[in-house]
């Protein structure tokens, strides 16, 4: 029998602590060999803007194989749809049985904010308590919550282009039902670059094409999760100048070399080589490379998104339906 889940079942199923833990297990698996992550399979529409993704991940210690299927399709927002759509399908990685088909929109956002926490537990400084947000959407509320868990975070200062969505990002955060995240002070910054320039933590959380942020505002000690830009090789937030000053981490070199705009340019624009970059998070986690190496240094988690995170935050959401006796089983073979 085959699991489906919807959007609404996932929401009241998602768990960000367990999910937090669950992708920094498969980080850790990764960097010790226990995990297969290939490069994403990327198609694209030259009649259209509209790129097709297939990111899949396999891990021994879950005996779990999970694959989603992306569509980024900036033209949906004309028709007044999302312009990222996706469903993960998991697998039991022993008997090829498909378990489970979740709608991606929760998941997605969920898990992409535990990577960056699992990403700023170990790259940023641990007595870091200002959290700053370029953006403000759902992404930002998760974020939020995820990064209050890892650090000591008292205060969170956020720039939105609208103040109708930050003040959206004000009342969700207080009733959230966190209470790390609802005690959080709020404080809204002018522009981006005061955002950058007074906190210890930055996440960039926008669907921006060209840089939002500059290597030039940072200051010594600076962690900076880069998170929001389109899974596509043209489109970046943060500027060469940014990646050239910071030790720089991925979640996957494969992945990133084939789909992060803000490695790719940065390469391509001579700030850096794509030797340059340190490693991965799951080597960190691993031991095999070093995270933060001074207090001073500047650190930045390029956060492309990867198969495996997907499968991290499916093991959470599907054990967690067989729990509840939440969702619709369908038998696939009749």
């Amino acid at each position: 029998m085959t699991l489906v889940l919807t959007a609404s079942d996932l929401t009241a199923l998602a768990d960000m602590d367990a999910t937090v833990e669950a992708v920094e297990n498969s980080f850790g698996d990764l960097g010790a060999g226990l995990a297969c992550q290939p490069a994403p399979v990327s198609m694209d529409l030259p009649a259209s803007d509209a790129r097709y993704l297939v990111m899949a991940g396999a891990s021994a210690t879950q005996s779990l194989v999970a694959c989603k299927l992306l569509s980024d399709i900036p033209g949906n927002g004309a028709r007044g749809l999302p312009s990222q759509r996706s469903s993960i399908v998991l697998a039991d990685a022993e008997t090829g049985e498909t378990l489970a088909l979740l709608d991606g929109r929760v998941p997605t956002r969920i898990r992409t904010a535990a990577a960056s926490a699992v990403a700023t537990r170990h790259l940023a400084r641990p007595e870091s308590s200002v959290l700053g947000l370029v953006g403000a959407g759902a992404l930002a509320i998760a974020h939020a919550e995820a990064i209050a868990s890892v650090l000591p975070i008292d205060t969170v200062k956020v720039w939105s282009r609208t103040a109708e969505t930050l003040e959206a990002f004000r009342r969700s955060l207080e009733g959230s039902g966190r209470e790390e995240a609802a005690g959080l002070k709020v404080v809204a910054a002018a522009t981006a670059r005061d955002v950058v320039e007074s906190s210890d933590v930055v996440c960039t959380l926008t669907p921006s094409q060209t840089p939002i942020v500059s290597g030039v505002w940072f200051n010594p000690g600076l962690h900076l999760n880069a998170v929001g830009a389109r899974p596509r090789p043209t489109d970046r937030e943060v500027d060469g100048e940014a990646l050239a000053r910071s030790r720089v981490i991925v979640d996957s070199l494969e992945t990133a070399l084939a789909k992060s705009g803000d490695l790719l340019l940065a390469v391509e624009e001579g700030a850096l080589r794509a030797r340059d970059v340190a490693g991965e998070l799951g080597q960190v986690l691993a031991g095999s490379i070093a995270g933060r190496e001074s207090a001073e240094q500047i650190t930045l988690f390029d956060s492309v998104g990867i198969g495996l995170q997907d499968l991290a935050i499916g093991r959470v959401l599907y054990d967690a339906a067989l729990e509840r006796g939440v969702g619709l089983n369908v038998d696939l073979s009749r």
